[in-house]
């Protein structure tokens, strides 16, 4: 093997025979979620390595130049003379139509490639191997002869296939595998099902076939995670009848061509893919971690063993506050909280976001550990480069955003001086306040009115656009009118100086926009947040320009999100009369205008009140499950990278009901 080819992981050869789609996120996007199913076979083999006996060796890492592979066997154990490789799973056997039990496909080839270890560093001949199965308490014996050699050559030689394509192999068409995968959430293979559903369309291992409502026979087999079957490939044939598994001669071992690999034994599943079909919740509904936010000035960020301590100035007098490392997602510092190396070391370690933002309320920067793999931007920037593709994906997004101001507009203009609660996704806001004159809710009844009007008339040609340029032009006169009409919606009884006067920005003049521009970068920390949790670029975006000292990306999906989670519970606070206006905001006096920022308390309150909007739960339109904003926001990033790998259709569907 060549220096410059990294050596193949063994479990990678797991993951390959379980999944091909899994292996490549594993093994070339570099994609690892650690689950409890992950956990406990890690547990099986500390208790195992306490019981070491005489005569066998217990966790011996090995690496073959000749093969190109490494790996760590569980046991090597001396049987009449000869060296046999045991390995261990925490599931069951699989069983033959006459119910003996059996060896699952993809722990066959962990074994042979075993075998092949240990043959080429002890010079003797390996003939068996063995696995122990757990679950059920049993031992299954694992030939290798001619035909296991070649079956792990040419399983060898797909891996490497992979690793040498930006091209992410599509989902299996078996189900049941997905179901206990870790990588479920990342891998969205329901979601990628939906769509083909949705098109009439399902996967036949790499190729597409038209759903005509017929049975399919796959082939099954395999352990892999959590005991369930898996496919001995995702095609569904055995390796030696795929046409796109070709032996590198640099990779190839001495074995003999002539030979056939035997199809793996295990029983045949029925898959029906349903052009009518409803997905199965794979992917969570909630983030049980939570954002910590440090808004005290002078405050300092350290780490005290597994604990995330936040220490304040001494002259406030106020104890360290120490937070388990695994119920925070994010940190984000406001103004001039600092933060240790040790403590940005140990956020890297749990995949924990560090985020600054200004005393002002202006987002700054993100610091993370994203699994950003150059096959995934390769992907990226390919798809962002067709301007044809980026102007379908700017039409969706915003479409989807106007659509969710007309739809709050509506609601204000249905409701009457009575104020209601609001059912569906904004169930906390009642939109128009109570105790206004008659003349003056008939005016601004009026005026929102004609803004709902207006944009209506240009829902229309926004649609036809043809180019971005024009595209911008609509959004921004449709926003125009929106934020014309959102004074409307606020109640006399908040104050004039809680009403803004349409939208300012750099510096907010108003106590309103001073509220929106903080939860703006509130949620431009979210979204930039989970772009890099998912792994992609947020400096190339679709819609957006590129800019220096912005994140397109980030400020194209933040437009998905603006109505829900900061225009709306920003003007139900304000006509709840949760604000203090002295306290809660202050106003400096500028050379041009008058600015108007968040004081300390007010920055606490509007934290609290985002906060605790990102856990509500929205219903899906057409994935139909519910999960929270703070996941949609996440399921939004990995939909659109769908969009440019053919599994596209949901991004962008959400709608304000």
């Amino acid at each position: 093997m060549s220096s410059a080819v990294a050596a193949l992981p063994i479990h990678g050869l797991h993951a390959l025979a379980y999944c091909e789609r899994l292996f490549y996120l594993e093994n070339v996007e570099m994609l690892r979620v650690a689950d409890e199913r992950v956990f406990a076979g890690r547990r099986l083999h500390v208790e195992l390595e306490r019981k070491e006996d005489e005569g066998e060796v217990l966790a011996m890492a090995l690496e073959s130049q000749r093969w190109g592979m490494v790996g760590k066997v569980d046991c090597i154990r001396r049987r009449d003379g000869q060296l046999i490789p045991y390995e261990h799973k925490r599931g069951r056997a699989a069983r033959s139509s006459t119910g003996e039990a059996e060896a699952w496909w993809n722990d066959k080839l962990q074994v042979y490639a075993y075998a092949a270890l240990i043959e080429e560093h002890s010079g003797q001949s390996i003939t068996e191997g063995r696995v122990r199965y757990h679950a059920d308490n049993v031992m299954v014996r694992v030939l290798i002869d001619d035909d296991a050699w070649r079956m792990l050559a040419l399983s060898v030689a797909r891996a490497r296939e992979l690793q040498a394509s930006i091209v992410r192999p599509q989902v299996t068409p078996n189900e049941k595998l997905c179901v206990k995968c870790s990588l479920a959430p990342v891998c969205l293979p329901e979601e990628a099902r939906l769509h083909d559903a949705v098109t009439g369309r399902w996967r036949d291992g790499g190729r597409e076939r038209q759903g005509d409502g017929g049975m399919e026979r796959w082939r099954d087999g395999g352990t892999g995670r959590g005991g369930e079957k898996a496919l001995a490939n995702s095609s569904g044939l055995s390796i030696s009848q795929s046409p796109s598994l070709q032996i590198s001669p640099s990779l190839s071992p001495p074995v003999s061509p002539s030979l056939s690999p035997p199809v793996p034994q295990s029983p045949s599943l029925p898959v029906s893919p349903s052009p009518r079909r409803k997905a199965i919740r794979l992917f969570p509904a909630d983030d049980d971690r939570q954002a910590l936010h440090v808004v005290t000035q002078g405050a300092r960020i350290g780490r005290k063993g597994d604990r995330i301590e936040i220490t304040t100035p001494v002259d406030l007098g106020e104890p360290p506050q120490l937070h388990p490392v695994n119920e925070i997602g994010q940190v984000v510092l406001h103004g001039f909280a600092q933060i240790s190396t040790q403590a940005l070391g140990f956020c890297a370690q749990h995949n924990i976001g560090v985020h600054w933002m200004t005393s002002g309320g202006r987002y700054l920067g993100a610091w993370s550990t994203g699994a950003g793999t150059v096959q995934r931007r390769i992907r990226q920037y390919k798809a962002l480069t067709d301007a044809e593709f980026c102007l379908r994906l700017a039409k969706q997004l915003t479409e989807a955003r106007v659509r969710s101001q007309l739809s709050f507009l509506l609601r204000a203009d249905r409701q009457d001086s009575s104020p209601r609660v609001s059912k569906g996704l904004t169930s906390e806001i009642s939109a128009l306040p109570d105790g206004r004159a008659t003349d003056t809710i008939e005016e601004s009844s009026r005026v929102v009115t004609e803004s709902i009007a207006t944009i209506r008339k240009l829902l229309g040609p926004m649609s036809r656009v043809k180019n971005i340029h024009s595209l911008r032009g609509y959004e921004g006169s449709i926003g125009a009118q929106y934020f014309k009409a959102l004074p409307d919606l606020i109640s006399d009884e908040a104050g004039p100086e809680m009403k803004p006067n349409g939208r300012s920005r750099r510096p907010p003049r108003d106590r309103a926009n001073a509220l929106l521009s903080f939860g703006y970068a509130l949620l431009m920390k979210d979204v930039l947040n989970a772009i890099l949790v998912v792994g992609l670029d947020p400096s190339l975006g679709f819609y957006h320009q590129p800019r220096s000292q912005a994140h397109p990306l980030a400020l194209d999906l933040m437009e998905l999100f603006r109505v829900p989670l900061v225009d709306l519970p920003v003007i139900a606070s304000i006509n709840r009369r949760q604000w203090n206006a002295d306290e809660d905001f202050t106003i400096a006096q500028g050379s041009k205008c008058q600015q108007v920022w968040l004081s300390n308390s007010g920055r606490k309150k509007l934290i609290e009140i985002y906060e605790r909007r990102k856990q509500d739960q929205w219903k899906h339109p057409v994935i139909g499950y519910s999960l929270s904003y703070a996941r949609l926001i996440e399921l939004e990033v990995r939909l659109l990278e769908k969009e440019w790998m053919n599994e596209g259709g949901l991004f962008a569907r959400m709608r304000l009901r």
